[in-house]
């Protein structure tokens, strides 16, 4: 069999590239489908889960590199003719099906290995080679990294339906037209008859739908809201600060942005996330430097890349039976002076009290504060985490970010 393409039917090399490349890809969905079932899994299945995450990862590194082969194959060498070319509707689709495949192809596996690129820290489970694991000049950002994943776990939806009307076309072919398409990738190329010539080949049309369909996607994903960014602060079914801290002497300040990060080391990577509703009920004396701070988190809105539901599940946080963590404290300044404070008080997380201190900096210009700081806590010190006795899959420490913009009310 000759290793180019001809007008009758696939050489040697497109042949391999298309059955190595399928059945990569049908490895790799069950991969992913298959380690998605162990979120529910808990500390049993946690090592599992990293692990089929990288094999996972692998295959669709693996797929990116076959399919960018097979592209320039095919814009080398170029399809064989189609065999009924006066179907143009079907031609049209099945070549549109094609480019689209093609796209799919470098599009999933890409948008994969960027997720992991972006994915604050060393990204969730390694890719099993030894080149590397991030791409260059992609920025290590939550939110992309975010972004990438949305497209990456709803672009298999896209992909899946392409893939059953390759199928679903091929099976036509040979069980309705009992026709040669399928021997053309399977068969003996030299019996074969000569297709037609196509008097009106329509070459940039189908390529044009493919593009259309993933950068629809790609639109989407860049996007869509985020639930974080549609209520960065504010607890369903709760409204403003607790009336405990109206009292207090000072201004009362009013949360106007922020974010409220969580920093954990999970197989030896970090991995990073934030808490999308929270509030803050904050008073505070400039004279005095002297204040109150109350906070109460919706521990169910926490996104932690691929270990999201794990983290908010009964092994860790808990977010059914334990819903809200909750800190209250005194807001003073720190010895050193300056913008240094800290707030010093009781942090209860999964339904255990501890006490705890936030070191923060505090600047206040005009009516606008800002405040940054972090605190880093023990799990064990609130019982998260009890399955995993060692630090092998989950760090002890765990750090806690704040930054906020307040308004003096």
């Amino acid at each position: 069999m000759p290793a180019a393409n001809t007008t009758r039917a696939y050489g040697s090399v497109h042949r391999f590239l298309h059955w190595t490349i399928a059945v990569l890809i049908l490895a790799a969905i069950g991969l992913g489908l298959y380690a998605e079932s162990f979120r529910a899994g808990g500390a049993a299945t946690l090592a599992r889960m990293v692990e089929v995450f990288s094999i996972h990862k692998t295959v669709g590194i693996t797929v990116l590199f076959l399919a960018l082969a097979r592209i320039l194959w095919v814009l080398v060498q170029g399809h064989p003719r189609p065999l009924h070319p006066e179907c143009r509707l079907e031609t049209f689709v099945a070549s549109a099906v094609h480019w689209a495949l093609y796209g799919g192809m470098v599009l999933m596996p890409l948008a994969g290995w960027l997720l992991h690129t972006a994915a604050p820290g060393a990204g969730f489970a390694d890719i099993l080679w030894p080149f590397g694991q991030r791409l260059p000049g992609v920025p290590q950002d939550t939110e992309l990294s975010e972004r990438f994943t949305a497209f990456h776990v709803n672009g298999w939806w896209l992909l899946a339906v392409l893939i059953l009307l390759h199928v679903g076309g091929a099976l036509k072919h040979t069980v309705i037209d009992r026709d040669a398409t399928l021997a053309r990738m399977a068969g003996n190329a030299a019996k074969l008859p000569e297709p037609p010539r196509d008097p009106r080949p329509n070459r940039w049309a189908p390529p044009l739908v493919a593009l259309a369909l993933w950068g629809g996607l790609a639109v989407w994903a860049a996007t869509a809201e985020r639930p974080q960014d549609a209520a960065p602060q504010e607890i369903a079914g709760q409204s403003a600060a607790p009336a405990a801290t109206a009292a207090q002497p000072g201004s009362t300040w009013t949360v106007q942005s922020g974010t409220l990060g969580l920093s954990v080391t999970q197989a030896g990577a970090p991995v990073e996330g934030q808490f999308g509703t929270w509030t803050a009920a904050i008073t505070y004396d400039e004279a005095t430097g002297t204040g109150e701070v109350v906070a109460e988190v919706n521990i169910a809105s926490l996104t932690l890349g691929a270990v999201s539901g794990m983290a908010t599940g009964p092994d860790f946080l808990n977010a059914s039976a334990f819903p809200t963590a909750r800190f209250e404290g005194a807001i003073t300044r720190a010895p050193e002076g300056g913008t240094a404070h800290q707030a010093t008080g009781t942090l209860t997380v999964a339904g255990q009290s501890q006490p705890a201190a936030l070191p923060f900096d505090l600047t206040i210009e005009g009516d606008q504060a800002t405040a940054t700081g972090t605190l880093t806590l023990d799990r064990r010190d609130f019982g998260v985490g009890a399955n995993y006795a060692d630090e092998s899959m989950v760090s002890f420490p765990v750090a806690v970010a704040v930054d906020l913009t307040a308004a003096r009310s």
